[in-house]
Order: structure tokens, then C-alpha cells, then sequence
């Protein structure tokens, strides 16, 4: 049996990308990458961008709902 090889992202305050992939966005908001889909098309605290049809969640959006901001 073969396991998933998992996943590292950097912390935030590392990251220097203005725009993130949903698994890395879902780990730092502590989602599943299905709950970031499911904000994309229902609507939910923050909203992607789309770049060449996948979505990009910004890293400022991710701080600020971490700090408490809505």
C-alpha cells in the first residue's frame, strides 16, 4: 500500500506569491480544499480569483481572516 506524499507550504509571513493554490490556502486556514471550493461557488468569508480557470486565493485575504478580520 502507497501513501499520498503530504504536502509542506511555507508559513505566511514567508510567502511571497500575492496569490496561492486552494490546498495551500485550505492548510493555512486550517479547510479542507473541498470547503475552499465550496466558498468559491457558494460564497464564504473570502472569495478567489480565477487565473486561466483555477482559482487563486490572495495572501493578504488569508492574513486578514486570520487576524480576526471578516
Amino acid at each position: 500500500m502507497t501513501t499520498a506524499p503530504v504536502q509542506t507550504f511555507p508559513p505566511l509571513e514567508l510567502e511571497t506569491r500575492s496569490h496561492v493554490e486552494t490546498a495551500c490556502a485550505a492548510f493555512h486556514l486550517m479547510r479542507k480544499p473541498q470547503t475552499m471550493r465550496a466558498y468559491a461557488c457558494l460564497g464564504g468569508p473570502i472569495l478567489p480569483t480565477r487565473i486561466n480557470g483555477r482559482l487563486a486565493w490572495a495572501v493578504a485575504d488569508i492574513k486578514r481572516l486570520l487576524a480576526g478580520g471578516a
